[in-house]
C-alpha cells in the first residue's frame, strides 16, 4: 500500500480545502461517491454535450474510490487538483473544478476545467469556486498563467470566464474528443498581473 493510499484510508485533514463562507472545494473522498453518482446520473443529459463520453464502468464506486485515491497522488506529485465544489453549510455536492495540466518550469502555468450539476447551474456557484480558485493558484501554487478552454457554443462558460476577468486569446481546431466528437475550442487566459492586489476576480 503506498503512502497517498494510507493516508486516504486513514481520513487524514484534507491537504486541499479552499473556502467562503457559502462555498468549499476540496479534493474528492470515498464517501462523496453516493451524492456524485446521483448528481451526476441526473445531470447527464445536461453533461453530455460539453464533456467526453463517460463508460458505464466509470460510474462504480470501486472506479469513483480509485479516482479519489488518485486525485490525491496528483495532487501531492503536483500534476493536478481535482477539486469537488460544495455549499458550505450543508456540504452538499454542486459540481468540480479541476486545476488541471499543472506545468513548472518556464511555463508556471495550469488550466482549470469544471462542471455543475443540473439543478445547481445558473445559480453562480461555479463562478463563486472559479473565484476561490484564482487566488489559490496564484498565491499558493504561485503560477503565473491561468488557462481555459471552452466550446464555442458554451455561452455560459464564455460569459463566466470573461466574467472572471479572462481573456480570450485564440480558436483551437478540434482541440479535445467531446460527446465523441473532435470539437474546435476558444482558448482563454488570465495572468497573475491581471488579479490587482487585494482583489478577487470580478469585483
Amino acid at each position: 500500500m503506498t503512502r497517498s493510499v494510507f493516508r486516504f484510508l486513514s481520513r487524514q485533514p484534507d491537504p486541499v480545502r479552499i473556502e467562503s463562507d457559502t462555498h468549499l472545494l476540496r479534493l474528492p473522498r470515498g464517501s462523496d461517491y453516493r451524492q456524485w453518482f446521483a448528481l451526476r446520473r441526473e445531470s447527464r443529459p445536461f453533461l453530455e454535450p460539453w464533456e467526453p463520453t463517460w463508460r458505464a464502468e466509470e460510474m462504480t464506486e470501486s472506479a469513483f474510490r480509485a479516482r479519489a485515491i488518485r486525485s490525491e497522488q496528483e495532487f501531492h506529485s503536483g500534476q493536478a487538483i481535482p477539486l469537488f465544489v460544495f455549499a458550505r453549510d450543508t456540504e452538499t455536492l454542486l459540481g468540480g473544478l479541476t486545476i488541471g495540466y499543472i506545468r513548472r518550469g518556464a511555463a508556471q502555468c495550469c488550466m482549470i476545467g469544471y462542471w455543475m450539476g443540473e439543478r445547481f447551474a445558473g445559480q453562480g456557484h461555479m463562478a463563486a469556486a472559479v473565484r476561490l480558485s484564482i487566488p489559490y493558484i496564484f498565491s499558493t501554487l504561485q503560477l503565473h498563467r491561468i488557462e481555459a478552454a471552452c466550446i464555442p457554443e458554451n455561452d455560459r462558460s464564455i460569459r463566466l470566464l470573461e466574467k472572471a476577468g479572462f481573456h480570450r486569446e485564440g480558436y483551437l481546431r478540434e482541440y479535445l474528443k467531446i460527446n465523441g466528437q473532435w470539437r474546435d475550442h476558444l482558448i482563454f487566459s488570465l495572468l497573475s498581473r491581471d488579479i490587482a492586489p487585494n482583489r478577487t476576480a470580478s469585483e
